[in-house]
């Protein structure tokens, strides 16, 4: 089971932007080949790093946040630290890349 939790317009700045730690967000749609393919990583990530709060925002569902942050693409992965965007990572990368960007953010 995941402990990735589903943000939305509403609950984003409560759960993100006011976290008591850094936030890996995952901008992802249900039709998008990449967000599929990368979501097990994270999956497998979110289990390896309890330090860290991952969330996913469905873009579709959700207009308000990624524009407000401009994502253009998908996926964008966003990671946040004391309310502010710490590094962004678009497209489907290596697991060990993220982890690199994991690491810095600790």
């Amino acid at each position: 089971m995941s402990d990735i939790l589903e943000v939305n317009d509403d609950n984003f700045e409560a759960e993100v932007i006011n976290s008591d730690k850094p936030v890996l967000i995952d901008f992802w749609a249900p039709w998008c080949g990449p967000c599929r393919a990368i979501a097990p990583i994270i999956d497998e990530l979110s289990k390896a790093y309890d330090q860290i709060k991952f969330v996913k925002c469905n873009v579709d569902d959700n207009p308000v946040t990624p524009g407000k942050y401009e994502v253009q693409a998908i996926p964008t992965l966003l990671f946040i630290k004391d309310g502010k965007v710490a590094d962004s990572i678009t497209g489907m990368v290596a697991k060990n890349k993220l982890e690199e960007t994991i690491k810095k953010l600790l």
